[in-house]
């Protein structure tokens, strides 16, 4: 243990080093990392738009102040704005993130690296577009695919093992990490810078998780990725503007993050980092809502037809589940918005027995007034089956299993309906590939038209196209139009 009386710099901590060296030296030659990617890419960008339909997204969209525009800056797709690469990064990965419907990781922590997107995306738009004016080539789509790929296994290879929630702290300090990491390489960033920023972005410590449980349930956790991913840009910047670093940020004695918000624990990384998140991500196909709801959402999909006209008759509901879901989404008690709303697993099981149905619109005060959503939340009993959490865990399985039955006042009661694998995992990855297509085309229409979005869909899956595709000319195709 180095002696905190020495002022002596010790080397870099061992996380810093290796996170740079994959970040500027490993090749992905991984065809399915890549093929996964061009649909998180296309998935991402179609959440964005879909999230300009609520005013309380669009009030924290534009500069930080009137004004404070930046012409040839980074573009924000379904808008005017053209902004500085922080303030941009804001902007996309709180579109992205705002309705929970973009795509997910589940390990002992949870996230969505594609909230690395916000960005990976301003700062990819603003360089080529500098390059351009500058003579020099833009960069590429399939450059944007490898940082994502590199952003996704740095947050997700984290999280394998690492609790941040279990102590109190966010999962978004993931996405500030890997932001950072591929940022600061995308913009030129040495290996030495790349280390030096890292370091300061761990020093930021974490938020805290309240904002995301009860009583305190809000917005905040729609937007809080926007500003995890735009302070990776901050931290990127300024290492390229030689920023200095602090080389045991997370292992100083006393002072440093695992001491400090850890508990004193280190990081275990059981596994090296290539594409293996990226090839494992759960999409997000059908229903915003948090995801471990998802297989809930299905289950009760079943049940509807046979109860909708039997609603007054139910007794009880059994919803069976995982201890992640339980410790994220189990709630009780009035919902005060829809961020309340969208993380209880109850209120969504209601919404999807009554109507048959979940859109983001089913989190809006206007439906969630209609009496008959809480009359069933209130019948709900909520228990963790420990096989579902035992599955959720294992290597070879990762499901996110929900059962549910319904029990009626006679005495009868519905089969017990249980789902294991949601439509966006990896072994429902071919079934769900044209669903997700067709989410893209209801988000995209929402805001432009379906003939774009049918257009970006035959461009995505021309790959060769795709890849040499500059990134500012598509960033500038999501633009508003003047």
């Amino acid at each position: 243990m180095h002696d905190p009386r020495n002022a002596s710099r010790p080397a870099p901590d061992a996380l810093f080093s290796s996170i740079a060296d994959y970040v500027i030296n490993y090749s992905i030659s991984s065809e399915t990392a890549y093929h996964t990617a061009r649909y998180c890419l296309l998935d991402s960008l179609g959440c964005a738009l879909l999230a300009l339909k609520y005013t309380a997204c669009t009030k924290l969209l534009g500069p930080v102040v009137p004004g404070a525009v930046l012409p040839n800056g980074a573009r924000v797709p379904g808008t005017h704005y053209e902004l500085d690469p922080v303030h941009a990064a804001f902007n996309i990965g709180t579109m992205i993130r705002w309705l929970d419907f973009n795509d997910t990781w589940l390990a002992a922590e949870w996230g969505h690296p594609s909230d690395n997107l916000g960005g990976i995306l301003a700062v990819s738009d603003y360089i080529s577009r500098q390059n351009e004016t500058n003579g020099k080539k833009p960069l590429t789509v399939k450059n944007v695919l490898t940082a994502m790929i590199k952003a996704y296994e740095i947050q997700g290879v984290l999280a394998l093992e690492n609790s941040f929630n279990q102590v109190g702290l966010d999962h978004v300090l993931l996405v500030r990490i890997a932001t950072t990491a591929v940022v600061t390489h995308l913009l030129g960033g040495s290996h030495d810078q790349i280390i030096n920023a890292l370091s300061n972005a761990w020093i930021d410590g974490a938020a805290l998780r309240t904002y995301r449980h009860a009583p305190n349930t809000g917005s905040r956790k729609s937007w809080a990725a926007g500003d995890a991913t735009s302070r990776g840009v901050w931290h990127a910047l300024i290492a390229i503007r030689g920023e200095m670093g602090y080389p045991t940020a997370l292992s100083a004695h006393d002072w440093g993050f695992f001491d400090v918000l850890f508990k004193g624990n280190h990081f275990i990384l059981k596994q090296s980092l290539n594409s293996f998140v990226m090839e494992n991500i759960l999409f997000k196909i059908s229903y915003p809502a948090e995801f471990h709801a998802q297989t809930a959402v299905e289950a009760a999909l079943q049940l509807h037809p046979e109860v909708k006209q039997h609603l007054s008759s139910i007794k009880r509901i059994v919803i069976e589940t995982q201890q992640a879901c339980m410790r994220i989404i189990d709630k009780s008690g009035p919902l005060h918005n829809p961020a309340d709303r969208d993380h209880c697993l109850q209120y969504i099981v209601a919404i999807v027995l009554i109507f048959g149905r979940l859109t983001a619109d089913d989190y809006e005060d206007n439906i969630a007034s209609d009496p008959r959503v809480d009359e069933l939340r209130k019948k709900m009993i909520v228990s963790e089956n420990q096989q579902f959490s035992k599955d959720y865990r294992a290597p070879h399985k990762r499901s996110i299993t929900n059962a549910v039955t319904i029990h009626f006042k006679n005495g009868t009661s519905t089969n017990r309906i249980i789902v294991e694998y949601p439509l966006g995992h990896k072994r429902r990855r071919e079934e769900a590939i044209p669903v997700l297509k067709e989410k893209f085309i209801d988000n995209v229409s929402a805001s432009t038209s379906k003939q774009f979005a049918i257009e970006n869909i035959q461009l995505f899956s021309h790959l060769t196209t795709l890849y040499k595709t500059p990134v500012n000319h598509l960033m500038a195709q999501f633009a508003a139009k003047q």
